[in-house]
């Protein structure tokens, strides 16, 4: 369903925070060696509190579940979301850490290579998700990932689909999926690399990204977005598919996190009312932007911004 009129878009969004600890430089250390770093810096992450961030940015009335530790980075964490205007539906859990990923950038390409520990989400269990059932309910567009575990990515979607809620799957890290959960995604959004993962096909080509876009939709899935990285990205519908271009809004920085900018400006767009092109278009505008950035969540820009770089 779409936004109401008079009021603003609501995503609901579930996922992990990692407080991200980023280090800059030309290479990367090979195993056994150290490399001394360009630069450092600590932000805020995780695939699911990016997404939420980006979206609260980009206009959203956004909430947002996940598990935090009793430590510093999970109060640090709660601090973030309410700077960003984005409703914490987070549980602390006693005795455990938040999450946390360390991230290296290379800040001449932007490329970046990461590794996650979810901490205490990765406690999250199914029955988390029936407490917040009625925010969920009163949402336009639910958003997960696959950072917490598969089965609550899974009751999330049956929870969305029983409300009428237009669900989107950002199958992230990939995992295998069943043909049910397919079913149960509105909307999925892999990278060319998770569409390869999730399907057994090939997908160093365009055509080869339609084809397994194509065998998505076979599984249930109601549309495919495949994202290109600066190539765009690939929308495959039932009655419709299109090259989405990318949106270069100035020199590369990092391009961490900015598929999920991508995915929660797809989202804000939807539960807006848009129809999924111009949807892509903005999400693919807010990414284009995140990227002249250094972080993730710190680079995702406002509505403002978005729609006066789309003027």
């Amino acid at each position: 369903m779409g936004a109401v009129s008079g009021r603003r878009p609501r995503v609901f969004v579930v996922g992990i925070y990692a407080a991200d600890l980023v280090f800059t430089g030309s290479r990367m250390p090979a195993p056994g060696e150290t490399v001394i770093a360009d630069g450092f810096m600590r932000a805020h992450g995780g695939k699911g509190s990016n997404q939420a961030i980006a979206a609260a940015r980009a206009g959203a009335e956004v909430s947002f579940f996940t598990l935090i530790g009793d430590d510093a980075f999970g109060r640090d964490a709660a601090e973030a979301w309410r700077k960003e205007g984005v409703a914490s539906r987070a549980v602390v859990l006693k005795g455990e850490s938040t999450g946390a990923a360390g991230i290296f950038v290379n800040p001449s390409t932007g490329a970046n290579a990461i590794t996650v520990f979810p901490g205490a989400s990765r406690c999250m269990q199914p029955s988390d998700l029936d407490r917040v059932e009625a925010d969920i309910a009163a949402s336009d567009v639910f958003v997960v990932q696959l950072e917490q575990p598969l089965d609550v990515a899974h009751r999330g979607l049956e929870l969305a689909r029983r409300h009428g809620v237009t669900t989107l799957l950002n199958p992230a890290p990939a995992a295998a999926l069943s043909d049910d959960m397919f079913a149960l995604c509105d909307y999925l959004l892999p990278n060319e690399t998770e569409a390869g993962l999730l399907t057994g096909m090939p997908v160093g080509t365009l055509e080869e990204v339609q084809a397994a876009a194509r065998a998505l939709l076979r599984k249930g899935v109601g549309c495919v977005i495949v994202t290109l990285g600066d190539k765009g990205a690939w929308y495959c519908g039932p009655d419709d598919a299109f090259l989405v271009e990318p949106v270069a809004a100035g020199a590369c920085v990092d391009t961490t996190g900015a598929g999920d900018g991508f995915a929660a400006g797809f989202a804000v767009g939807l539960a807006r009312g848009m129809q999924p092109r111009a949807a892509l278009r903005f999400a693919a505008t807010l990414a284009g932007i995140s990227v002249t950035r250094p972080g993730a969540a710190p680079s995702m820009p406002t509505l403002a911004e978005i729609e006066r770089f789309m003027q």
